[in-house]
């Protein structure tokens, strides 16, 4: 039986793919669940998102609704949202970050492959 020796390793690299395919997966339901939130103009805009990146609520400060100030709160609206997606982004890549980690995979590596 020379040369079968590698089936051995074979079926350990098919066992530690299965259990990255599980936990990728249950990363996945987590960013869903993980809320971070992003805020423009000392706090008057307001938005949170997913680590995902999806939107999920909006808040503004009333003060700010003024016919002629449409252009400012239309830009702190924007900021609020790019704030969030980028903490949002963020937040994504450390979590993944703990997942490789914790597969004993090389830092920064990008998943899914």
């Amino acid at each position: 039986m020379f040369g079968l020796g590698g089936l051995g390793d074979m079926g350990k690299m098919m066992k530690a793919a299965q259990e990255m395919q599980t936990k990728m997966a249950e990363m996945q339901e987590q960013l869903g669940s993980i809320i971070v939130e992003g805020t423009s103009g000392a706090g008057l805009v307001k938005a949170r998102a997913t680590a995902k990146g999806e939107l999920v609520g909006l808040d503004i400060d009333p003060s700010i609704f003024v016919a002629s100030e449409k252009e400012v709160v239309e830009d702190l609206i924007l900021a609020a949202i790019k704030d969030a997606q980028s903490k949002a982004q963020d937040r994504h890549q450390a979590e993944m970050g703990k997942l490789t980690e914790g597969l004993g995979l090389p830092a920064g590596m990008k998943l899914p492959f």
